[in-house]
């Protein structure tokens, strides 16, 4: 499995909506809110054997109330 970052800007006044959205689709295996350019960020664990962009596409990225998403994938854990 390999953890990859999200960061979701939203429209006004949806992020509530948004973080529940996330949150009920159990992808997720943290999720916060956030200060600055970005309304909140999802460690999501996507299994090795997965195209990233594909597999947050699919189960992510259609959630009404999404402005823009910010894809931050990790490497090797020191």
């Amino acid at each position: 499995m390999r953890p990859v970052f999200v960061q979701f800007r939203c429209h006004p006044g949806k992020t509530y909506e948004v973080a529940d959205a996330i949150y009920q689709r159990e992808i997720a295996s943290e999720l916060y809110s956030t200060s600055g350019e970005w309304d909140l960020m999802a460690k999501v664990y996507v299994p090795d054997s997965e195209d990233v962009g594909l597999f947050l596409s699919q189960r992510l990225f259609d959630i009404p109330g999404i402005n823009r998403t910010l894809t931050t994938i990790t490497f090797r854990t020191y």
